[in-house]
């Protein structure tokens, strides 16, 4: 069973990406973020592409801005869109969808920015991701949290940690807060497989940093100890962050049981010649 998450910024935008990587990876399940598109388009856009591929779909998205959606090979039960009970910016974004796939309880979760660190936005995201806490809390014991989290869980998730100082995303209160959504029993499977690489999942689009692997790991797969205990491989496809047309964020890939590829990361391919600071 082979779980991604990818925030395609776009699907639109990335559909010539995203199609031929699915066709490359062959994932079981998807999560997306940042789809930028309401439900009816998503499905005008990609419903045959899909299913001549096997997938089944549920998209929770707005014309504009967030969106997320899983598509599944193995089943797409009890779909749940949005956070019930969760908060609003004023009103309730689509930033959450959930699915079982294979006997998984699949979370799809593009969690708020927080725009400015004490701002009403900042205050927003910690409130979204305790209800989110609370979803997971409330069960089943085997799931999935997938996304993009926009927190780098610690300072060895960024290039270069006074580079972001006084910014959103490595602030204590939101990595509390994510300290408190994996104390419901998550674990972060791609750092416990690779506790001491450098691993990254958005690069900004300016400046190169790319090109100089000066990024952040903000994309995660967080799992339960029933499915953690699955987990043969788990790494970033930095291919799909490559070439023309990318989003700024690349693929995070989760093998349970069996991994096609082999145990063969944590990035794949690795930066040529990765820069370790950037003022």
């Amino acid at each position: 069973m082979r779980v991604t998450t990818w925030n395609v910024n776009s699907v639109k935008q990335r559909l010539p990406r995203l199609l031929p990587w699915l066709d490359q990876r062959r994932p079981d399940v998807v999560c997306l973020q940042e789809t930028k598109l309401a439900d009816g388009a998503f499905a005008d856009l990609l419903r045959e592409e899909l299913a001549a591929r096997g997938y089944e779909f549920a998209a929770h998205g707005e014309s504009r801005w967030n969106g997320v959606a899983i598509l599944s090979r193995i089943g797409l039960d009890d779909v749940v869109a949005g956070l019930p009970g969760g908060p609003g910016f004023p009103h309730p974004e689509a930033r959450a969808l959930a699915a079982t796939c294979g006997g998984v309880r699949v979370h799809s979760v593009y969690v708020p920015n927080g725009r400015e660190p004490d701002s009403d936005h900042y205050r927003y995201k910690l409130a979204w991701l305790e209800t989110l806490r609370a979803t997971v809390a409330a069960g089943p014991e085997a799931v999935m949290v997938c996304g993009d989290v926009n927190i780098a869980p610690a300072d060895a998730d960024v290039f270069d940690p006074a580079a972001f100082v006084g910014s959103t995303h490595v602030t204590a209160p939101e990595r509390a807060a994510l300290a408190e959504l994996q104390a419901v029993g998550l674990h972060d499977v791609v750092r416990d497989r690779w506790p001491d690489q450098r691993v990254f999942t958005y690069w900004d689009y300016r400046a190169g940093m790319f090109h100089q692997d000066l990024g952040m790991r903000i994309d995660l797969m967080l799992a339960s100890t029933p499915v953690a205990a699955r987990v043969r491989a788990a790494w970033v496809d930095r291919q799909a962050r490559k070439g023309t047309g990318p989003s700024d964020h690349a693929p995070v890939i989760v093998d349970l049981d069996e991994a096609p590829d082999g145990d063969i990361g944590p990035v794949v391919p690795p930066p040529s010649a990765p820069a370790s600071r950037r003022r």
